[in-house]
């Protein structure tokens, strides 16, 4: 049997696992990131942990093929990070090679909304799908484009920032430091600006009485929708029309089989989603609408192991 590494490297956690080429989960373990160490110390740190876990899995080493890794920013070439998000690393380091180093094995990276989408198209709902767009909503929204089985990572490695597609010109504050993002729209952000926006000038509603005395969180916008708070599901509304936009846009753009939508607004279910499907109506061309399935990510945790390991495999 063939093993695959798959390498979910985030801010503050790093999840990590090993595969099998049938996609069977063989392990998965989350450790402390500690980026603040330094780049080449905390791979070799990480590195050390995996094959540790590997040697304690009953799995010889040597039938370990390879190593996918999914990092929050841009790669270039499935090697060098361009630059990174939440990270206090020297941009333009090749990753592969640092990790290639500490395992004598071939390692691939790529952003990891990139790798999530692609373990949804392998072992998610998006299987037996070839042209998927995976979008991951939750403080900015992330974006994955797969065409023809393949990722489609641009020549800068940028391919996929869908959240910085510009849906009102000179418009609110991203923060990516430009005006007018998708993500300052209709992220989890974006939702909890408008909320509170709307909260300054009227406080006679079921939103205001949930989070009086706190910090507002979107998930209490749709608590409170679907509880018939006609406040919080005009919110809804706007949050709808704006995730329709940018998604009708990309849909013309790709024509994509599938949209699978992760991150912490897709928890909200029907409630957001019935309405996003009928706004799509008004922004995307008509084929494009044709048997086209809008589901929600079904892999969680377990999505950027996968599709780490996927890359690796590919």
């Amino acid at each position: 049997m063939k093993y695959y590494v798959g390498i979910d490297l985030g801010g503050t956690n790093t999840k990590i696992g090993l595969v099998d080429e049938k996609g069977n989960i063989i392990f998965t373990t989350i450790v402390k990131t500690d980026s603040m160490e330094g780049f080449s110390e905390t791979i070799q740190r990480l590195s050390k942990i995996l094959i540790t876990q590997i040697e304690g899995s009953n799995v010889n080493f040597d039938n370990v093929v390879s190593v996918g890794v999914g990092v929050p920013g841009p790669v270039l070439n499935s090697r060098v990070v361009k630059f990174w998000a939440n990270f206090p690393w020297k941009n333009g380091v090749d990753l592969a090679l640092e990790f290639e180093k500490n395992l004598g094995k071939p390692v691939k990276a790529d952003n990891d909304v990139n790798v999530i989408t692609l373990g949804e198209m392998w072992q998610g709902a998006a299987q037996g799908y070839k042209n998927v767009l995976g979008l991951a909503v939750g403080t900015g929204i992330g974006g994955g484009i797969i065409v023809d089985g393949k990722l489609v990572s641009g020549e800068h490695g940028a391919g996929g920032e869908v959240g910085h597609i510009k849906i009102e010109p000179n418009g609110k504050l991203c923060g990516c430091g430009q005006k007018g993002c998708w993500e300052a729209y209709a992220s989890a952000t974006g939702i909890i600006r408008e909320a509170n926006s709307r909260l300054a000038v009227s406080k006679q509603n079921l939103l205001y009485e949930m989070t009086k005395g706190r910090e507002l969180e979107a998930k209490d916008v749709f608590d409170a929708a679907k509880k018939g708070d006609e406040f919080s599901l005009d919110i809804v509304d706007y949050e709808a029309e704006k995730l329709a936009f940018g998604i009708g846009n990309l849909l013309n753009i790709l024509d994509p089989e599938i949209v699978v939508v992760g991150g912490g607004v897709a928890l909200a279910g029907d409630i957001l989603f019935d309405r996003v499907k009928e706004k799509l109506k008004d922004v995307a061309f008509p084929s494009t609408l044709e048997n086209l399935k809008i589901v929600a990510a079904t892999l969680g945790n377990d999505a950027g192991i996968l599709g780490a390991a996927y890359l690796g495999m590919m």
